[in-house]
Parts: C-alpha cells; sequence; structure tokens
C-alpha cells in the first residue's frame, strides 16, 4: 500500500487518544493491546492536564499544563513516566500516596534506604505509559515547582547542606519535593538512579511518538484491509439485495396472477352454484306443480266415480221395480194383456233412459275432452265404464226368455267394468307413489341443505338450523343465578340442562296426553300435570319448565322414536319450519351481498 505513514498518522494518533472506545475496538479488531493502553492513557492525561490546569491544591496557585508531547524532542525522560519523591529525615513514606493522589498515579513505590542515605526519603511516582501519564507527571513536577519544592529547591536544599531532620511547612507538615524523573536522575547513583535503571528506558520525546507510531500504523493498514473486504462485502450483499430484489417482484407478480385467477375461479363457481341452485328450485317448483296437478286429477276422480257409483245404484233400484212388477205381471194371469201393454211401455221407457243416459254420457264426454286433454288414457277408461254401465242397464232392462244368456253377458260386462276399474285404481296408485317418490326427494335435498349450510346459516339469520328438542340454556342460566347467585351459576346450570336433556332422551317417561283438536281429530301434547315438569316448575320456575315442555313437544313432533335432537331449517322470523324456496331464496341473497360490496 502507497501510502505516506506521516501523512495520516499524527491526526489518528490524536483521534485515537481523543477516542478510548475506538481504540478499544480496534484492539478487539486486529489484536493490539498496546493501542488501548496507549488510547486509553492519552484520553486520561488529557482529562487530568486539564483538571490541574483548571484546578488548585491547598496552598498553591493555578498552574497551567499543556496537554499532549513536549515540543523539546531532545530532552530525555524515564519512560515509562516516572516522578520522583523526597522529603527530610522523619516523613513516612507511606505517606507519599496522600501528597500526589489528585495526579492518578498507577502506583508510588517508596525506597528503602541503607545507613548512608537514612537522612532522607524517596519514593517512585509510577504513571501510565501514554501521553496521558506523561499530563499526570508534568502536573505533579509543575505543582511542585510552583509551590517551590521542585528540584531545584531539593538541590539547593542539599547543597546548603539541610539539616537532617525534614523541614515543615506552614502547616506542620513535612515538606515534600517532587519532579519528572529525567536523563540526570537515570544515570544518578543511589537507590532512585538503580530503580530507574531497572525499570525504566530513557527515551526523548520523538522515540516514544515514533514507538507508538507502529502499532497505529499497524492498526491502520489493518483497517484499511478490512475496509476493503467490507466494500466488497457490501458490492456482494448489493448485488444478493438486487437479486433478492428481482426475485419478490417476480414473486408478487406470480402471486397477483394467482391472486386474480382464484378469485376468477370462485366468481365461476359462485356463478356455476348459483344456477345449479336456480336449476334445483326450478325442478322442485316443476315437481310440486305437477304433484299438484295429479292431485287435482286424483280428486275429480273420486267424484266421477262417487257420481257413477250413485248412477249405478239407481239403475240397479230401476231395474229391481221392473223386475218386480214383470213378475207381478207375470202371476197375475188375469191381466196379461194389461201385462203386455206395461211392459211394452216399460220397454219404450228403457229405450227412452237409455237414449237419455247416451245423451248425457256423451255431454260428459265432451266437456272432460274439453278440461282434460292430457290425461286421454283416463278419459278412455271413464268412457268404456260408462259404456259398460249402459249396456248392462240395458240388458237388464231387456232381460226375458233369454234371461240365461243376459245373466252371462251382464257377468262379463261386469268382470270387464271391475277390470277397468282396478285399471284405475292401479293408476291412482301410480300417482300416489310418484307423489311419495317426489316427497322423499325433497325430504333428501331438504336433509342434503341442512348439512350442507350448518357452517353458513349457524348465526343469527333470518333463515337458519334450529336443533329441534334441544333445551335453551338461557332460562336455566337466568334461574340459576337468582337461586345460588353469581358463584358458580354457570357451573350448576350447565349440569342442569345436561341432566334434563338425558331425561328427555329416556323413552320410559312419557309425559304428554290426548286432546281434541278444532277439526275433532286426537292431538298428542305435553301433559302440564306430569309430577316430574311440576317439580321442575316449583323448584326453578315457570321460564325453565317451557324451555322443557318446548324441547318434548319438539322431540314429539320431529323424532318421537328416536328422541334425540335433529336439525331443522327453520325460519326464525316467522318462528316456523322454512319452506325450500325460502331457504334458497335466502342462499341466493347471501351469495349477492359480497359481490354488491364489491361493487360498492
Amino acid at each position: 500500500m502507497d501510502l505516506d505513514m506521516d501523512d495520516y498518522m499524527d491526526p489518528f494518533a490524536r483521534f485515537v487518544r481523543a477516542e478510548p472506545s475506538f481504540a478499544q475496538e480496534l484492539s478487539t479488531i486486529v489484536g493490539i493491546p498496546g493501542a488501548t493502553v496507549t488510547a486509553t492513557a492519552n484520553a486520561d492525561a488529557t482529562d487530568k492536564g486539564k483538571a490541574v490546569a483548571n484546578g488548585h491544591t491547598s496552598g498553591s496557585s493555578a498552574v497551567a499544563v499543556t496537554e499532549g508531547p513536549p515540543q523539546d524532542g531532545e530532552e530525555k525522560f524515564a519512560w515509562p513516566w516516572c516522578g520522583i519523591l523526597a522529603a527530610g529525615a522523619g516523613f513516612n513514606a507511606e505517606n507519599f500516596a496522600d501528597r500526589v493522589a489528585m495526579f492518578s498515579p498507577e502506583d508510588i513505590v517508596p525506597l528503602v534506604f541503607d545507613d548512608t542515605e537514612k537522612s532522607e526519603c524517596f519514593a517512585i511516582v509510577r504513571f501510565s505509559p501514554g501521553w496521558g501519564g506523561f499530563s499526570d507527571a508534568l502536573a505533579l513536577e509543575n505543582q511542585f515547582s510552583v509551590n517551590k519544592l521542585g528540584k531545584k529547591e531539593w538541590e539547593a536544599r542539599s547543597s546548603c547542606g539541610g539539616a537532617v531532620d525534614g523541614e515543615e511547612n506552614e502547616n506542620g507538615e513535612v515538606k515534600v519535593y517532587g519532579w519528572v524523573a529525567r536523563e540526570v536522575d537515570y544515570t544518578a547513583g543511589g537507590l532512585v538512579g538503580r530503580y530507574l535503571r531497572k525499570h525504566t528506558d530513557i527515551k526523548t520525546i520523538d522515540e516514544i511518538t515514533k514507538s507508538q507510531r507502529e502499532p497505529l500504523g499497524k492498526i491502520v493498514a489493518a483497517l484499511a484491509t478490512q475496509l476493503e473486504a467490507k466494500n466488497q462485502d457490501l458490492q456482494d450483499l448489493e448485488t444478493k439485495k438486487n437479486a433478492t430484489e428481482f426475485s419478490i417482484a417476480r414473486l408478487e407478480e406470480d402471486n397477483r396472477r394467482l391472486h386474480e385467477a382464484y378469485n376468477e375461479e370462485m366468481r365461476k363457481l359462485h356463478r356455476k352454484a348459483r344456477d345449479n341452485a336456480l336449476r334445483i328450485f326450478q325442478d322442485n317448483e316443476n315437481l310440486k306443480l305437477e304433484i299438484e296437478n295429479n292431485k287435482r286429477e286424483m280428486v275429480l276422480r273420486a267424484k266421477q266415480l262417487e257420481k257413477l257409483s250413485v248412477e249405478n245404484a239407481n239403475d240397479r233400484k230401476k231395474l229391481a221395480e221392473l223386475s218386480d212388477e214383470k213378475q207381478k205381471a207375470k202371476d197375475d194371469k188375469s191381466e196379461l194383456e194389461l201385462a203386455s201393454i206395461e211392459q211394452q211401455r216399460n220397454d219404450q221407457d228403457i229405450l227412452k233412459l237409455v237414449e237419455d243416459q247416451k245423451r248425457e254420457k256423451e255431454d260428459a264426454l265432451a266437456r272432460m275432452l274439453e278440461l282434460e286433454k292430457e290425461l286421454h288414457e283416463k278419459r278412455e277408461l271413464e268412457l268404456e265404464v260408462t259404456r259398460l254401465n249402459g249396456t248392462l242397464q240395458v240388458m237388464k232392462h231387456l232381460e226375458g226368455d233369454d234371461d240365461g244368456d243376459i245373466h252371462d253377458k251382464m257377468e262379463k260386462l261386469s268382470e270387464k267394468l271391475e277390470h277397468e276399474r282396478k285399471r284405475l285404481e292401479e293408476l291412482s296408485g301410480e300417482l300416489v307413489r310418484k307423489e311419495r317418490e317426489s316427497n322423499d326427494e325433497l325430504q333428501e335435498a331438504r336433509k342434503e341443505l341442512i348439512m350442507g349450510l350448518e357452517d353458513i346459516l349457524s348465526g343469527r339469520t333470518a333463515i337458519g338450523i334450529k336443533r329441534m328438542g334441544e333445551l335453551d340454556e338461557r332460562p336455566f342460566q337466568n334461574a340459576c343465578k337468582r337461586k345460588y347467585g353469581n358463584d358458580d351459576h354457570e357451573t350448576r346450570a350447565a349440569e342442569l340442562v345436561s341432566s334434563w336433556q338425558e331425561e328427555i332422551k329416556k323413552p320410559a317417561w312419557h309425559p304428554y296426553k290426548f286432546v281434541k283438536a278444532e277439526d275433532g281429530s286426537d292431538k298428542e301434547v305435553v301433559n302440564d300435570e306430569d309430577p316430574r315438569l311440576k317439580q321442575l316448575w316449583i323448584e326453578y320456575g315457570d321460564d325453565v319448565c317451557n324451555a322443557v315442555k318446548t324441547a318434548l313437544s319438539e322431540v314429539n313432533e320431529y323424532n318421537p322414536s328416536g328422541r334425540y335432537v335433529v336439525s331443522e331449517l327453520w325460519n326464525f322470523r316467522k318462528n316456523r319450519k322454512a319452506t325450500m324456496k325460502e331457504v334458497l331464496r335466502f342462499i341466493f341473497q347471501q351469495m349477492e351481498v359480497p359481490g354488491k360490496r364489491r361493487r360498492g
């Protein structure tokens, strides 16, 4: 990397000293612990230098301390930075710490004296190796110098042959002198010189600065390498991001298309379901119309048969009367001529009767042909019956000497008439069977609707599913709340509902009785005098008792054999069983509501 280290090292060093947290992060990244120590120490030195410059100690004025390395690059100092404390005899070396605590030393090392040096007391003040420690050391030296307790005063005291005992200041304390350890102290003899030579090096400011630049250069190189790698990673991530955004856009487009296809398919299914429901509804309506027409046809046929039976009875009565008259004529031989005349008259009456009946039958046939064109087979049967009855009547009127042949013909005609009646009854039975099959199909369709619409019509709607024979829980909850209070009334109500639902299912309990309906028929209703119902009414009141009676009535009407709950399509608005027409109309309305909302 073609970089001039001097161009960026000084600003970078100042930045590291100003931001200790950044130095710690660099130490973590590149694994150079000295960077953290140096930066932290330099930051501390800055803070301490400012504190000393702006503060004061006892008996001294403010002393300004310059932050950072000194400008004199030739002067040599003991490094790591050290301060020297000196005191006269009688001073306890352990008290040195109290005098320099404000300068944040790392350690204070008292020196043990031998017999030749027992009159004086020294201590080495160790500071951090960074520029912050250097600032603290200079602050210590300046502080003692301002108070006239620097190295110059100490040397002047020694050259003047000071007293053995320590000097005292105005507060009665032994004076302590202090200064920064330099080359002269490093090369001096005695305990101080020996300690400095053993534990420190003698360096200029430029040498110290250069030694601290090397780890910073490594840090910068490592950071540059990592920055280049991070830039490459960033480009890779940008490429991946673009690819991901493109994939997301494609997925969103595919999702939109799938959503549109799904909506279109759902619309088709809704239209198909609506068309199928309309077709089923129309088929049911047509089937109901056909059943109604068949019913009317059966009623009309029954009336016509009844009319024919009455006519046959009248004809038989007339024939019986004629037979009596003929027998009387035979018995009254004396009135043979009169009988002959009467016979002729009777024959004429019979012929006239036959003609009248024939004319009436033709008129009836014309009316039937006009009113019942689609029931051709029925009309032919009725005409055949009418013709046979007429022939039978004529033969009975013409009964005479050839009575045997006439009776045979009458029997054959009667058999044929009976055969035609059976055919008519079979046709009626076939119509009844078709009606029953249609009704069964309607019931099956109703069951299928109940199963398919149980989820759709489960809410509070006008048309819904009602469980016939199921107890309403609200009266039980209200009664239990009144009787037991709010404590556990819901549990008691649930247990009471469950027990009475089981009672309703038991076939051995039959709380019903028969009463006369308005039309005179017998009708089965709930017996209010049943002992269990009366006891329930006494304990829980009318609402609970009426709920049980309602469930009993429903189960007796809709499932008397099984006595279990069954589902039924119900018109809640009119409180009755819902017709197929009402259910289908309600379904169509529900299917149209989402469409109207979307258009709105």
